[in-house]
This record gives structure tokens, sequence and C-alpha cells, in this order.
């Protein structure tokens, strides 16, 4: 009977729920102990214990993966990204790895929109100013007085793209592959270089992958370039940003604020300076709450896993379980 490394934290609440549909096609959990992520030394106190993992964004590192093998054969990401696992180390010592490709697009691209909207109407500001019993008119703006860029135009940059639109904003874009020309004609958005969207956008979307060309990508010398105003919006992933030279340029008012829903270390540490600026709206990781597209995801995660192990199911079931 194979054995199964249940880690993931979004279906670690709900066990019992999954526990089972996998038993009936054979399978063993190891339940781990997990608040966010488990870290390569986490992974290793279970290794040749599993043959395959229902994970979130643990760090298989090619030393994980090398110690779990001959006997992993299968890793389950539950979402889309894949930037914590080792890849190449993977393919070496044939572990399948599965996710759900756009996971989390609407919920994600929504989260984004909140964001512009809370910053432009200023409604965090004005909640405070009335709660401590002032009563102040603070300026806002209009969204079609702005301008949008957005770093990484996937699914989630271009369901980002239309919201905006929507609202009449100027949206500028970059990314490092070819953007789909009839996108471009529907949306009208502008594909320009990186550091002539920093210096023109009121908003700054982070939509890419973690990947070696944008890790860092927003960094003393790209945050030197935008408005003094520009707000820098990240649902991505954490070390797409600098934390360092975020905090310094928010610190030194040389941008207007950030928005975040991811961090370089998760959690958040307690003595990190953007608990205390108020000009910085923060969230646990959760730009991808969604009852829907978690249910999705929980069941399509399971399936990879089963087709990793080669063990038959049947699809009616398993979804309606």
């Amino acid at each position: 009977m194979p054995t199964v490394l249940f880690s993931a934290p979004y279906m670690i609440p709900f066990v019992e729920r999954f526990r089972p549909i996998l038993e009936q096609h054979g399978i063993n959990l190891i339940v781990a102990e997990v608040r966010e992520r488990l870290d390569e030394e986490n992974i290793l106190k279970y290794a040749g214990q599993f043959d395959g993992a229902i994970c979130g964004d643990d760090q298989f590192t090619a030393r994980a993966i090398a110690a779990c093998a001959p006997r992993l054969k299968v890793i389950s990401k539950w979402g889309t990204g894949i930037d914590s696992i080792d890849q190449d180390a993977a393919a070496r010592f044939a572990v399948k790895i599965g996710r759900t490709l756009n996971a989390f697009t609407l919920p994600v691209a929504d989260t984004v929109m909140g964001y512009i909207l809370a910053f432009a109407r200023r409604h965090p500001e004005m909640d405070r100013e009335i709660k401590s019993g002032k009563w102040e008119k603070i300026p806002g703006k209009a969204l079609h007085e702005t301008v949008l860029g957005i770093v990484g135009v996937g699914n989630i940059g271009k369901a980002v793209t239309r919201r905006a639109r929507a609202f009449g904003m100027t949206v500028l874009g970059t990314d490092i592959v070819e953007i789909d020309q009839v996108f471009i004609a529907e949306t009208g958005i502008r594909m320009t270089d990186l550091g002539t969207l920093m210096t023109q956008a009121d908003f700054i979307s982070l939509n890419c992958d973690l990947n070696p060309t944008s890790y860092h990508l927003v960094n003393p010398s790209t945050l030197s370039l935008v408005k003094s105003s520009a707000i820098v919006i990240n649902t991505a992933r954490g070390p797409i940003v600098d934390e360092e030279a975020l905090i310094a340029a928010l610190t030194a008012e040389k941008i207007g604020g950030a928005a975040l829903d991811v961090f370089e270390v998760e959690p958040l540490p307690n003595n990190s300076p953007l608990l205390k600026m108020d000009n910085v709206m923060l969230a646990p990781h959760n730009a991808n709450s969604s009852p829907a597209a978690w249910e999705r995801v929980h069941w399509n995660t399971i399936k990879n896993l089963l087709d990793g192990l080669g063990i038959a199911y049947n699809d009616q079931e398993l979804y309606h379980a």
C-alpha cells in the first residue's frame, strides 16, 4: 500500500473528508504538522517513508528529492506555482510533478482590483480617521485617471487587465514572453519594457512567476524609477520583491505604498517594519481565497496524486466524494 505525505495547509483541516477516498484506493496517510510549508529539513525527517506527496509550497529541494528517492514517485502540488520544487532534480529521479493550472486566476485578479480601489479611493484612511473622531474629506482618485502597470501578463495578468480596462484605467504590460496580439487588440494594453512601466505606472501589479529572471525584480534600482505616489501590489511570490529595499523606499516616502499578500519569509516575522506602516496593506498569502476554486483544486490535487502513483479511479466518484 502506498503512503502519502499530506502537508497541504489548505487541505489539512479537511483531511477526514479526503481520507476515505484515499484509503479506498489503498493509500496510507502521514499527516504532517505544518503551518505554512515544510522546509527542507522537515521533509528530510520523512525521507524514505512516503511514495507520494500532497503539498503546498513545501521546499522540495534537490537534496530533499534525492533523499526521498527512489521511493518517491509523485509530488502533487496544491495550486499552480511549483517554484519551491527543484524540477531538474525531480526529472533526474523520475518524480512526477502535478499541479492545477489556472487555479486561482479569478480570485487573485479580484484581490488586485480590491487593493487598487482601496488605495485610489483611500477607504482604509478614511475609516481610521472617522473612527478616531475626525471628519476630514480625504481626496481620492478615479481609476480612469490612473495608469496600471502589470508585470507578467499570464492568466492572472490578463484577468487583471480586463478588470482594469472596465474601470477605464490605462494599462501597461511587460513580460519576458510575447503576448498574443489578439489579447492586446482586445484590451488595449500597451506592452512595454520594465523601466518604462515602473516610471509611468500609478499602480504596479506583480503577476509573474518566480524564476531566475524575476527574483528581486523589485529592487533598489527599479524602485528608484517609480513615482513617489506609486503603489506596489504583490500577489505573486514574495521573493519577487527585495523586501529590505521596499521597506527603505516606503520609509523614505519614495513610493506611495504597498499591498502585499506574499513575503520573502512566511509567516511574516513579528518584527517586520511593514506591520507598523499605515501606507501598507498586508494579507497572509490569501489572495486565492475562493470556496469554489479551493474545492476544484482539492480534488484535482488528489487526481494528480493518483495519476502519479498509477492508481485507476472513477472521475465521477472522485469529484463527488
